[in-house]
């Protein structure tokens, strides 16, 4: 065991502080990564705060992380040392069931091991990316290219691959009109995921505050649903929308948008139940469907999506020791569009 230094949660209410967290010592098939940046995800003061169940404090949050490799395992063959790096939302999952066997770890039946929170096979519970080291099994390490900015490369573990594999799965591409619900982290990565893929994307965002962006980022049309003519003039438009927001809505609302055969993804997590009405979805054939982020397999092929089509994330650069006020931020929708720690200002 070797101490990292990191940001720590001890409680749902106090602010994070500087400390230490215990990785495991370099096994067989092990990579020890310097982590260099991290994202921040709403996911992470969700976890924190309790909202999504209980919580092992103390803790550190954070799985978007991107690093260097400082020491490999001896069986390791697919990273060496000095090579650029991230590792994501699992860490590990039980690779024997057919979703692990068909690379769909993220399905894992037995429940895939989180980059925080989650309890390892030694029985300790993980440790995310607010740190300044991690040692993860080389399974779960992913490949950054170099087209993609290092300091941009972090998101793409969480917010760009959750929303890339839905795109995937339901086939958006050229002929497609795609609906993104939410211009934050999440769904500035969709719209510029669904654009390079080809598809006729429109931003629905609460207002029109932020059109001028996401028509750079890709989009055709931009709808504020503020306006409560947006979902008339709109009905039955969509082939696919993916909702990013992790708040309540009416989803009926938003279901009505699709056409024949429509889906509606939830990415985002809301920590309430969201009822649907099923004639809704009677009406047109309609399908509602929820989506996580994706297997090691497709997280690669995501990354390298995004090198080939210089697609990266906006981002802010924080020091460690802004992390509370960039909470308070992520939480009054004050960022555009995605937090990154600058791990090397990080210190106890």
């Amino acid at each position: 065991m070797t101490s990292a230094r990191a940001y720590t949660a001890t409680s749902a209410t106090d602010p994070l502080a500087p400390g230490v967290v215990e990785r495991r010592a370099v096994g067989p098939k092990d990579v020890l990564i310097r982590i260099a940046w991290a994202g921040i995800c709403h996911s992470d003061i969700h976890t924190v705060r309790g909202d999504w169940g209980p919580v092992s404090y103390p803790l550190t949050v954070g799985h978007e992380i991107a690093g260097i490799v400082a020491e490999v395992g001896p069986e390791v063959t697919a990273h060496a040392v000095g090579d650029r790096v991230g590792v994501g939302c699992m860490v590990d999952s039980c690779r024997e069931c057919p979703n692990c066997l068909s690379g769909h770890e993220q399905y894992c039946l037995r429940g895939f091991t989180d980059t925080y929170n989650g309890v390892d096979r030694e029985g300790r519970v993980t440790q995310g990316g607010y740190s300044s080291h991690i040692v993860v099994d080389e399974h779960f390490v992913l490949r950054i290219p170099d087209a993609i900015p290092f300091e941009k490369a972090a998101p793409l573990l969480c917010a760009g691959i959750t929303t890339y594999s839905p795109l995937r799965r339901w086939n958006a591409g050229p002929g497609k009109k795609v609906a993104v619900v939410g211009l934050g982290g999440l769904g500035h990565m969709a719209v510029k995921l669904a654009h390079a893929m080809g598809a006729e994307v429109t931003v629905l965002s609460q207002s029109p505050r932020k059109r001028e962006d996401g028509l750079r980022f890709g989009a055709e049309h931009y709808h504020a649903t503020s306006d409560p003519t947006t979902f008339e003039r709109l009905a039955n438009s969509f082939d696919l929308i993916i909702n990013t927001v992790s708040a309540p809505m009416d989803l009926d609302r938003y279901l009505r948008l699709l056409t024949l055969d429509g889906t509606l993804v939830n990415v985002g997590a809301p920590p309430e139940p969201v009822p649907v009405t099923l004639f809704t979805l009677f009406a047109n054939r309609r399908s509602f469907a929820g989506s996580t982020i994706g297997g090691i397999a497709e997280t690669q092929e995501m990354l390298d999506f995004c090198a080939e089509h210089g697609i990266a994330p906006e981002v802010e650069v924080v020091r460690a020791d802004e992390v509370n006020d960039a909470w308070q931020r992520v939480l009054d929708s004050d960022v555009r569009y995605r937090f990154v720690i600058d791990i090397a200002t990080l210190s106890t």
